[in-house]
């Protein structure tokens, strides 16, 4: 299992209601949350496998900006 973070725009209850289906549907997460309390609005990720870029796409066509840290 690999863990990742991102610095994401994800800062407030609605903002994770919206991305939520789109990282609900990736195969390779199992555990995911946003600290929206961070000024970086960290993304947190546990991954099966190694491919990050499915959540930055993920994030992405939710609408929100993503980079990893």
């Amino acid at each position: 299992m690999k863990t990742a973070k991102f610095k994401t725009n994800i800062n407030c209850g609605s903002c994770i209601n919206s991305v939520t289906p789109f990282l609900n549907e990736l195969d390779n997460l199992d555990l995911w949350k946003v600290d929206t309390d961070n000024p970086d609005k960290i993304l947190s990720v546990e991954l099966d496998d190694e491919n990050i870029d499915s959540v930055i796409d993920a994030v992405k066509n939710a609408g929100f900006t993503i980079e990893l840290i």
